[in-house]
Protein backbone atom coordinates (compact mmCIF):
# COMPACT_ATOMS: atom_id res chain seq x y z
CA UNK A 1 0.00 0.00 0.00
CA UNK A 2 1.10 3.34 -0.47
CA UNK A 3 0.30 4.36 2.86
CA UNK A 4 2.15 6.14 5.76
CA UNK A 5 1.52 5.71 9.78
CA UNK A 6 0.44 9.18 10.96
CA UNK A 7 3.18 9.49 13.58
CA UNK A 8 6.41 9.28 11.22
CA UNK A 9 4.54 11.36 8.20
CA UNK A 10 4.09 14.17 10.26
CA UNK A 11 7.91 14.59 9.99
CA UNK A 12 8.26 13.20 6.81
CA UNK A 13 5.87 15.24 5.66
CA UNK A 14 7.52 18.12 6.70
CA UNK A 15 8.88 19.01 3.10
CA UNK A 16 4.97 19.09 2.02
CA UNK A 17 5.34 23.34 1.84
CA UNK A 18 9.16 23.08 0.99
CA UNK A 19 9.72 21.23 -1.75
CA UNK A 20 7.21 22.33 -4.15
CA UNK A 21 7.80 26.34 -4.13
CA UNK A 22 4.59 27.96 -2.67
CA UNK A 23 4.52 30.58 -5.33
CA UNK A 24 1.61 32.31 -4.46
CA UNK A 25 2.81 32.82 -1.15
CA UNK A 26 5.73 34.63 -3.02
CA UNK A 27 3.65 36.98 -5.58
CA UNK A 28 1.63 38.12 -1.84
CA UNK A 29 5.46 38.61 -0.72
CA UNK A 30 6.61 40.20 -3.43
CA UNK A 31 3.74 42.83 -4.12
CA UNK A 32 2.88 44.08 -0.57
CA UNK A 33 4.96 47.16 0.39
CA UNK A 34 5.35 49.67 4.13
CA UNK A 35 6.12 53.17 4.97
CA UNK A 36 9.54 53.78 3.29
CA UNK A 37 11.44 56.70 2.48
CA UNK A 38 13.47 59.58 4.35
CA UNK A 39 12.90 60.05 8.11
CA UNK A 40 10.29 63.22 7.12
CA UNK A 41 8.41 61.05 5.27
CA UNK A 42 8.50 58.10 7.63
CA UNK A 43 7.71 60.67 10.77
CA UNK A 44 4.18 61.22 8.73
CA UNK A 45 3.49 57.73 8.64
CA UNK A 46 4.47 57.84 4.87
CA UNK A 47 1.41 60.24 3.90
CA UNK A 48 2.97 61.98 0.82
CA UNK A 49 0.83 62.05 -1.90
CA UNK A 50 -0.11 65.78 -1.47
CA UNK A 51 2.53 66.78 0.60
CA UNK A 52 5.85 67.05 -1.74
CA UNK A 53 9.32 69.40 -1.46
CA UNK A 54 11.08 65.83 0.11
CA UNK A 55 12.87 63.44 -1.80
CA UNK A 56 11.06 60.20 0.26
CA UNK A 57 7.93 61.53 -1.76
CA UNK A 58 9.04 60.20 -5.06
CA UNK A 59 8.13 56.59 -4.35
CA UNK A 60 4.47 58.11 -3.96
CA UNK A 61 4.03 60.55 -6.28
CA UNK A 62 6.85 62.31 -8.03
CA UNK A 63 4.44 65.21 -8.82
CA UNK A 64 6.23 66.36 -5.70
CA UNK A 65 9.24 67.06 -7.00
CA UNK A 66 7.78 69.95 -8.43
CA UNK A 67 7.66 71.82 -5.04
CA UNK A 68 11.67 72.00 -4.42
CA UNK A 69 12.93 75.16 -4.67
CA UNK A 70 16.45 74.27 -4.62
CA UNK A 71 18.66 71.80 -5.43
CA UNK A 72 19.42 68.56 -2.61
CA UNK A 73 20.86 65.71 -1.52
CA UNK A 74 19.97 63.14 1.01
CA UNK A 75 21.28 59.92 3.10
CA UNK A 76 19.12 58.20 4.78
CA UNK A 77 20.48 55.17 7.16
CA UNK A 78 18.29 52.83 9.20
CA UNK A 79 18.45 50.29 11.97
CA UNK A 80 15.47 47.84 12.50
CA UNK A 81 14.68 45.66 15.64
CA UNK A 82 12.18 42.55 15.11
CA UNK A 83 10.22 40.61 17.34
CA UNK A 84 8.27 37.76 16.76
CA UNK A 85 5.59 35.43 18.76
CA UNK A 86 4.89 32.07 17.15
CA UNK A 87 1.82 30.05 18.72
CA UNK A 88 1.67 26.09 17.73
CA UNK A 89 0.74 22.80 19.69
CA UNK A 90 -0.56 24.76 22.33
CA UNK A 91 3.05 26.86 23.03
CA UNK A 92 4.22 29.73 22.30
CA UNK A 93 7.99 30.96 21.65
CA UNK A 94 9.66 33.98 20.86
CA UNK A 95 12.51 35.25 18.35
CA UNK A 96 14.79 38.48 17.47
CA UNK A 97 16.92 39.63 15.16
CA UNK A 98 18.29 43.28 14.53
CA UNK A 99 19.50 44.27 11.36
CA UNK A 100 21.49 47.76 9.80
CA UNK A 101 20.24 49.32 6.38
CA UNK A 102 20.02 52.20 4.13
CA UNK A 103 16.04 53.30 3.44
CA UNK A 104 17.01 55.90 0.66
CA UNK A 105 19.53 58.01 -0.90
CA UNK A 106 18.55 60.82 -2.90
CA UNK A 107 19.65 63.95 -5.41
CA UNK A 108 16.67 66.31 -6.96
CA UNK A 109 18.51 68.49 -9.15
CA UNK A 110 16.23 72.06 -9.05
CA UNK A 111 15.86 74.61 -11.87
CA UNK A 112 13.54 77.32 -11.10
CA UNK A 113 12.51 80.43 -13.02
CA UNK A 114 13.01 84.24 -11.48
CA UNK A 115 9.74 85.99 -10.54
CA UNK A 116 8.53 87.94 -13.12
CA UNK A 117 10.49 86.26 -16.44
CA UNK A 118 6.36 85.06 -17.32
CA UNK A 119 6.77 81.71 -17.76
CA UNK A 120 4.08 79.88 -16.52
CA UNK A 121 5.87 76.31 -15.96
CA UNK A 122 7.53 77.98 -12.73
CA UNK A 123 10.34 75.43 -11.78
CA UNK A 124 11.60 71.81 -12.89
CA UNK A 125 13.00 69.08 -10.79
CA UNK A 126 14.53 65.87 -11.19
CA UNK A 127 15.43 63.35 -8.93
CA UNK A 128 16.76 59.75 -8.92
CA UNK A 129 18.08 57.57 -6.14
CA UNK A 130 17.36 54.93 -4.37
CA UNK A 131 14.95 53.54 -1.69
CA UNK A 132 14.68 50.40 0.54
CA UNK A 133 10.43 49.34 -0.28
CA UNK A 134 10.08 46.23 1.47
CA UNK A 135 12.24 44.15 4.17
CA UNK A 136 11.95 40.69 4.26
CA UNK A 137 13.77 39.90 7.36
CA UNK A 138 12.49 37.52 9.86
CA UNK A 139 12.82 34.88 12.24
CA UNK A 140 10.80 32.77 14.44
CA UNK A 141 10.29 29.24 15.91
CA UNK A 142 7.99 26.77 16.88
CA UNK A 143 8.21 23.78 19.09
CA UNK A 144 5.40 21.03 20.63
CA UNK A 145 3.74 17.73 19.85
CA UNK A 146 1.30 17.38 17.03
CA UNK A 147 -2.73 15.96 18.18
CA UNK A 148 -2.02 12.28 16.89
CA UNK A 149 -5.33 10.12 14.91
CA UNK A 150 -4.55 7.11 14.68
CA UNK A 151 -6.57 6.32 11.26
CA UNK A 152 -5.28 9.10 9.46
CA UNK A 153 -2.81 7.45 6.97
CA UNK A 154 -0.56 9.74 4.23
CA UNK A 155 0.13 9.55 0.24
CA UNK A 156 3.92 10.07 -0.79
CA UNK A 157 3.02 10.04 -4.45
CA UNK A 158 2.49 13.24 -4.67
CA UNK A 159 6.09 13.89 -3.16
CA UNK A 160 7.92 11.79 -5.57
CA UNK A 161 8.62 14.49 -8.49
CA UNK A 162 9.97 16.60 -5.85
CA UNK A 163 12.74 15.13 -4.84
CA UNK A 164 11.83 14.62 -0.96
CA UNK A 165 10.68 10.95 -1.76
CA UNK A 166 14.43 10.53 -2.29
CA UNK A 167 15.40 11.52 0.38
CA UNK A 168 13.56 9.70 2.53
CA UNK A 169 14.11 6.63 0.74
CA UNK A 170 18.18 7.22 1.12
CA UNK A 171 18.17 7.66 4.50
CA UNK A 172 16.15 4.58 5.17
CA UNK A 173 12.63 5.98 6.69
CA UNK A 174 10.79 4.88 3.57
CA UNK A 175 10.75 1.38 1.01
CA UNK A 176 10.10 0.92 -2.31
CA UNK A 177 7.77 -1.79 -4.08
CA UNK A 178 5.83 -2.13 -7.11
CA UNK A 179 2.78 -0.88 -5.09
CA UNK A 180 4.49 2.85 -4.36
CA UNK A 181 6.29 4.25 -1.26
CA UNK A 182 5.66 2.47 2.34
CA UNK A 183 7.39 2.87 5.76
CA UNK A 184 9.24 -0.49 6.82
CA UNK A 185 8.76 -2.46 9.95
CA UNK A 186 11.72 -1.06 11.55
CA UNK A 187 9.37 2.11 11.65
CA UNK A 188 5.86 1.48 11.51
CA UNK A 189 5.21 1.96 15.06
CA UNK A 190 6.94 4.84 15.70
CA UNK A 191 4.52 6.53 18.35
CA UNK A 192 4.20 10.30 19.52
CA UNK A 193 6.85 12.94 17.79
CA UNK A 194 8.06 16.19 19.56
CA UNK A 195 8.83 18.79 16.30
CA UNK A 196 10.44 22.34 16.27
CA UNK A 197 11.11 23.97 13.11
CA UNK A 198 13.22 27.54 13.04
CA UNK A 199 12.60 30.28 10.38
CA UNK A 200 14.65 32.68 9.46
CA UNK A 201 14.06 35.10 6.12
CA UNK A 202 16.23 37.79 4.84
CA UNK A 203 16.80 40.41 2.37
CA UNK A 204 14.67 43.47 0.86
CA UNK A 205 13.79 45.12 -2.42
CA UNK A 206 15.75 47.87 -3.17
CA UNK A 207 13.80 50.67 -6.27
CA UNK A 208 16.47 52.79 -8.24
CA UNK A 209 13.79 55.79 -8.97
CA UNK A 210 14.34 58.51 -11.93
CA UNK A 211 11.30 60.63 -11.60
CA UNK A 212 11.09 64.76 -13.05
CA UNK A 213 8.07 67.22 -11.88
CA UNK A 214 7.46 70.71 -12.38
CA UNK A 215 5.62 73.05 -11.37
CA UNK A 216 2.91 74.92 -13.56
CA UNK A 217 2.07 78.58 -11.94
CA UNK A 218 2.60 77.46 -8.66
CA UNK A 219 -0.85 75.79 -8.61
CA UNK A 220 -0.37 72.67 -10.49
CA UNK A 221 2.44 70.07 -10.14
CA UNK A 222 2.87 67.26 -12.75
CA UNK A 223 5.29 64.41 -12.09
CA UNK A 224 6.47 61.05 -14.06
CA UNK A 225 8.86 58.46 -12.84
CA UNK A 226 10.20 55.38 -13.56
CA UNK A 227 11.51 52.28 -11.20
CA UNK A 228 13.91 49.76 -11.25
CA UNK A 229 13.48 47.08 -8.54
CA UNK A 230 16.14 44.92 -7.04
CA UNK A 231 14.76 41.96 -5.10
CA UNK A 232 16.77 39.31 -2.77
CA UNK A 233 15.19 37.09 -0.27
CA UNK A 234 16.33 34.14 1.17
CA UNK A 235 15.35 31.58 3.62
CA UNK A 236 16.34 28.77 6.00
CA UNK A 237 14.20 26.24 7.60
CA UNK A 238 15.33 23.84 9.84
CA UNK A 239 12.38 21.35 10.91
CA UNK A 240 13.42 18.80 13.65
CA UNK A 241 11.17 15.70 15.05
CA UNK A 242 12.09 13.37 17.40
CA UNK A 243 10.23 10.16 19.16
CA UNK A 244 9.09 11.03 22.87
CA UNK A 245 10.20 7.69 23.98
CA UNK A 246 14.08 7.46 22.19
CA UNK A 247 14.24 3.95 23.48
CA UNK A 248 11.09 2.72 22.04
CA UNK A 249 11.26 -1.12 21.73
CA UNK A 250 8.49 -0.74 18.77
CA UNK A 251 10.40 1.55 16.49
CA UNK A 252 13.89 2.27 15.55
CA UNK A 253 13.18 5.79 14.82
CA UNK A 254 15.39 8.66 17.33
CA UNK A 255 14.93 11.69 15.18
CA UNK A 256 15.40 13.22 12.21
CA UNK A 257 16.37 17.07 10.54
CA UNK A 258 15.25 18.06 7.27
CA UNK A 259 16.60 21.78 6.27
CA UNK A 260 15.45 23.69 3.06
CA UNK A 261 17.17 26.43 1.73
CA UNK A 262 15.20 29.14 -0.81
CA UNK A 263 17.63 31.90 -2.49
CA UNK A 264 15.04 34.25 -4.95
CA UNK A 265 16.87 37.17 -6.62
CA UNK A 266 15.53 39.48 -9.42
CA UNK A 267 14.51 42.85 -10.72
CA UNK A 268 11.55 44.49 -12.20
CA UNK A 269 10.30 47.94 -13.29
CA UNK A 270 7.33 50.20 -12.89
CA UNK A 271 6.16 53.56 -13.83
CA UNK A 272 4.23 56.01 -12.01
CA UNK A 273 2.53 59.19 -12.95
CA UNK A 274 1.24 61.66 -10.52
CA UNK A 275 -0.37 65.13 -10.21
CA UNK A 276 -0.70 67.69 -7.15
CA UNK A 277 -3.29 70.66 -7.46
CA UNK A 278 -3.28 73.65 -5.09
CA UNK A 279 -6.39 75.43 -4.97
CA UNK A 280 -5.95 77.79 -2.05
CA UNK A 281 -2.51 78.27 -0.19
CA UNK A 282 -4.34 76.35 3.03
CA UNK A 283 -4.87 72.90 0.93
CA UNK A 284 -3.68 71.07 -1.57
CA UNK A 285 -5.02 67.65 -3.40
CA UNK A 286 -2.78 64.58 -4.99
CA UNK A 287 -3.22 61.61 -6.83
CA UNK A 288 -0.96 59.00 -8.79
CA UNK A 289 -1.07 55.52 -10.29
CA UNK A 290 1.69 52.83 -10.43
CA UNK A 291 1.86 51.06 -13.21
CA UNK A 292 2.13 46.68 -12.04
CA UNK A 293 5.84 45.91 -11.38
CA UNK A 294 7.01 43.52 -13.74
CA UNK A 295 9.80 41.06 -12.30
CA UNK A 296 12.08 38.83 -13.69
CA UNK A 297 13.24 35.59 -10.66
CA UNK A 298 16.08 33.07 -10.28
CA UNK A 299 15.30 31.04 -7.58
CA UNK A 300 17.81 28.07 -6.17
CA UNK A 301 16.35 25.34 -3.57
CA UNK A 302 18.39 22.84 -1.74
CA UNK A 303 17.30 20.47 0.52
CA UNK A 304 18.77 17.97 2.76
CA UNK A 305 17.38 15.04 5.32
CA UNK A 306 19.55 13.98 8.16
CA UNK A 307 18.38 10.73 10.08
CA UNK A 308 18.92 9.19 13.42
CA UNK A 309 18.20 5.87 15.05
CA UNK A 310 17.98 4.16 18.22
CA UNK A 311 19.46 1.08 17.52
CA UNK A 312 21.17 -0.17 14.63
CA UNK A 313 18.82 -1.22 11.59
CA UNK A 314 20.01 -3.64 9.00
CA UNK A 315 20.76 -1.98 5.49
CA UNK A 316 22.14 -4.76 2.71
CA UNK A 317 23.67 -7.04 5.64
CA UNK A 318 25.38 -3.66 7.14
CA UNK A 319 24.21 -2.37 10.65
CA UNK A 320 23.38 1.37 10.18
CA UNK A 321 22.90 4.28 13.28
CA UNK A 322 22.08 7.02 11.34
CA UNK A 323 22.22 8.17 7.79
CA UNK A 324 21.92 11.74 5.53
CA UNK A 325 21.03 12.58 2.19
CA UNK A 326 21.01 15.60 0.24
CA UNK A 327 19.66 16.96 -3.24
CA UNK A 328 21.16 18.57 -6.10
CA UNK A 329 20.28 22.24 -5.93
CA UNK A 330 16.87 23.08 -7.86
CA UNK A 331 16.66 25.74 -10.07
CA UNK A 332 13.84 27.85 -11.31
CA UNK A 333 12.59 30.60 -13.48
CA UNK A 334 9.71 32.43 -13.66
CA UNK A 335 8.12 35.78 -13.47
CA UNK A 336 5.66 38.25 -11.69
CA UNK A 337 3.43 40.91 -12.38
CA UNK A 338 2.37 42.59 -9.29
CA UNK A 339 -1.16 44.56 -8.67
CA UNK A 340 -1.92 48.27 -10.56
CA UNK A 341 -1.78 50.98 -7.49
CA UNK A 342 -3.51 54.02 -7.41
CA UNK A 343 -3.12 56.57 -4.57
CA UNK A 344 -5.17 59.76 -3.67
CA UNK A 345 -4.33 62.30 -0.77
CA UNK A 346 -4.92 65.53 0.85
CA UNK A 347 -2.74 67.59 2.88
CA UNK A 348 -3.67 70.87 4.43
CA UNK A 349 -0.86 73.47 5.27
CA UNK A 350 -1.43 76.14 8.41
CA UNK A 351 0.62 78.90 7.45
CA UNK A 352 4.47 78.53 8.95
CA UNK A 353 2.92 76.16 11.86
CA UNK A 354 2.79 73.11 9.95
CA UNK A 355 0.47 70.78 8.32
CA UNK A 356 -1.39 67.52 8.11
CA UNK A 357 -1.79 64.72 5.41
CA UNK A 358 -3.91 61.55 4.46
CA UNK A 359 -3.32 59.38 1.99
CA UNK A 360 -6.15 56.60 0.68
CA UNK A 361 -4.04 53.80 -1.62
CA UNK A 362 -5.99 51.15 -3.29
CA UNK A 363 -4.53 47.90 -4.82
CA UNK A 364 -5.76 44.37 -5.58
CA UNK A 365 -3.70 41.40 -4.46
CA UNK A 366 -5.85 38.91 -6.55
CA UNK A 367 -4.43 40.40 -9.62
CA UNK A 368 -0.82 39.49 -9.49
CA UNK A 369 -0.04 36.83 -11.76
CA UNK A 370 2.99 34.47 -12.40
CA UNK A 371 4.07 33.58 -15.51
CA UNK A 372 7.24 31.97 -17.41
CA UNK A 373 9.98 33.24 -19.24
CA UNK A 374 13.43 31.85 -20.84
CA UNK A 375 11.66 28.93 -21.88
CA UNK A 376 10.72 27.36 -18.47
CA UNK A 377 7.84 24.92 -18.76
CA UNK A 378 6.39 25.27 -15.23
CA UNK A 379 2.17 25.69 -15.22
CA UNK A 380 1.49 28.13 -12.85
CA UNK A 381 -2.18 27.93 -13.84
CA UNK A 382 -2.93 25.99 -10.70
CA UNK A 383 -0.78 29.06 -8.60
CA UNK A 384 -2.62 31.87 -10.62
CA UNK A 385 -6.11 29.85 -9.46
CA UNK A 386 -5.02 29.97 -5.95
CA UNK A 387 -4.06 34.06 -5.93
CA UNK A 388 -7.37 34.55 -7.02
CA UNK A 389 -9.23 32.05 -4.45
CA UNK A 390 -7.05 33.46 -1.92
CA UNK A 391 -6.48 37.01 -2.09
CA UNK A 392 -8.66 40.08 -2.67
CA UNK A 393 -8.17 43.79 -2.96
CA UNK A 394 -7.17 46.02 -0.05
CA UNK A 395 -6.80 49.27 1.23
CA UNK A 396 -4.23 50.88 2.73
CA UNK A 397 -4.83 54.29 5.01
CA UNK A 398 -2.12 56.88 5.82
CA UNK A 399 -2.49 59.98 7.98
CA UNK A 400 0.34 62.35 9.48
CA UNK A 401 1.37 65.99 10.78
CA UNK A 402 4.11 67.89 11.04
CA UNK A 403 4.21 70.61 13.34
CA UNK A 404 7.12 73.77 13.10
CA UNK A 405 8.81 76.07 16.03
CA UNK A 406 11.00 78.06 14.25
CA UNK A 407 13.95 75.58 12.46
CA UNK A 408 12.42 72.75 14.98
CA UNK A 409 9.76 70.20 13.63
CA UNK A 410 7.96 67.40 15.34
CA UNK A 411 6.09 64.48 13.68
CA UNK A 412 3.71 61.98 14.04
CA UNK A 413 2.05 59.44 11.46
CA UNK A 414 0.00 55.85 11.78
CA UNK A 415 -0.43 53.81 8.62
CA UNK A 416 -2.91 50.63 8.16
CA UNK A 417 -2.47 48.24 5.81
CA UNK A 418 -5.30 46.16 4.85
CA UNK A 419 -5.48 42.25 5.07
CA UNK A 420 -4.44 41.25 1.18
CA UNK A 421 -6.95 37.62 2.15
CA UNK A 422 -10.02 37.29 1.10
CA UNK A 423 -11.32 34.73 4.16
CA UNK A 424 -8.56 34.25 6.93
CA UNK A 425 -9.07 33.16 10.10
CA UNK A 426 -7.05 35.85 11.72
CA UNK A 427 -7.04 39.75 11.07
CA UNK A 428 -3.60 40.09 8.83
CA UNK A 429 -3.59 43.40 8.01
CA UNK A 430 -0.37 45.45 9.41
CA UNK A 431 -0.10 49.04 11.68
CA UNK A 432 2.37 51.33 12.19
CA UNK A 433 2.79 54.05 14.52
CA UNK A 434 5.28 56.63 13.63
CA UNK A 435 7.04 59.72 15.05
CA UNK A 436 10.37 62.14 14.33
CA UNK A 437 12.00 65.30 14.96
CA UNK A 438 13.88 67.45 12.61
CA UNK A 439 16.16 70.58 12.29
CA UNK A 440 15.96 72.66 9.64
CA UNK A 441 18.84 75.32 8.53
CA UNK A 442 19.46 77.44 5.33
CA UNK A 443 21.48 74.96 3.56
CA UNK A 444 21.83 71.69 5.74
CA UNK A 445 18.66 69.39 7.53
CA UNK A 446 18.75 66.39 9.85
CA UNK A 447 15.83 64.49 10.73
CA UNK A 448 15.08 61.10 12.69
CA UNK A 449 11.75 59.07 12.87
CA UNK A 450 10.96 55.67 14.65
CA UNK A 451 8.18 53.37 13.14
CA UNK A 452 6.74 50.83 15.33
CA UNK A 453 4.59 48.28 13.32
CA UNK A 454 2.86 45.32 14.43
CA UNK A 455 0.83 41.99 11.77
CA UNK A 456 -0.03 38.79 11.94
CA UNK A 457 0.46 35.69 9.61
CA UNK A 458 0.01 32.64 9.42
CA UNK A 459 2.37 29.77 8.37
CA UNK A 460 1.58 26.51 7.33
CA UNK A 461 5.21 23.51 7.71
CA UNK A 462 3.24 20.83 5.87
CA UNK A 463 0.00 19.72 5.03
CA UNK A 464 -1.99 16.73 6.22
CA UNK A 465 -3.72 14.34 3.78
CA UNK A 466 -7.20 13.00 4.20
CA UNK A 467 -8.48 9.42 3.43
CA UNK A 468 -9.37 11.52 0.28
CA UNK A 469 -6.52 12.64 -0.75
CA UNK A 470 -7.40 15.75 0.01
CA UNK A 471 -6.09 18.34 2.19
CA UNK A 472 -7.28 18.43 6.01
CA UNK A 473 -7.96 21.47 7.16
CA UNK A 474 -8.32 20.05 10.93
CA UNK A 475 -5.32 18.16 10.76
CA UNK A 476 -2.90 20.33 8.83
CA UNK A 477 -0.94 22.16 11.45
CA UNK A 478 -1.11 26.30 11.30
CA UNK A 479 1.73 28.60 13.03
CA UNK A 480 0.35 31.77 14.04
CA UNK A 481 2.74 34.35 14.13
CA UNK A 482 2.75 38.35 15.64
CA UNK A 483 5.87 39.95 14.21
CA UNK A 484 6.76 43.15 15.55
CA UNK A 485 9.35 45.63 14.21
CA UNK A 486 10.99 49.01 15.88
CA UNK A 487 12.63 50.86 13.20
CA UNK A 488 14.93 54.00 13.34
CA UNK A 489 15.62 55.90 10.54
CA UNK A 490 18.13 59.02 10.06
CA UNK A 491 17.99 61.98 7.09
CA UNK A 492 20.96 64.13 6.66
CA UNK A 493 20.37 66.22 3.50
CA UNK A 494 21.94 68.77 1.88
CA UNK A 495 20.47 71.91 0.06
CA UNK A 496 22.63 73.85 -2.86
Amino acid sequence: MKTLKYGLAVALMGTASHAFAQYQADALRFSQSQPVGTARTLGIGGASAAVGGDYGSVLVNPAGLGMFQRSEFSFSPGFSLLDSDAKAFGNTSTDSRSNLNVASAGLVMTRRRPDGDGSAWRAGSFGFGITRTASYNQSFRYNGRPARNQDIFQRLGQDQDSGFDDLAYDTYLTERDSLGTFIPGDFYFTGDLDQGESVRTSGATTQFDFAYGASYLDKLYVGAGIGLTSIRYTSENVLTASAVDPNDPQSAFQSLTLRDDLKTTGGGINFRLGLIYRPTDVVRIGASVQTPTYMQFNETYNSSLQARFNRPIAVDGQNVQSASSYLDPNLAEYALTTPFKATGGVAVVVGKYGFVSGDVEYLDYSSARLSNYNNNNYDFSYDNDDIKRLQGSAVNLRVGGEARFDVFRARLGYAYYGDPYQDSPIDQSRQYVTAGLGVRQNNFFVDVAGVHGRGRSLYTPYTIYGADNRPSGTDTPVVEVTNKQTTITATVGFLF
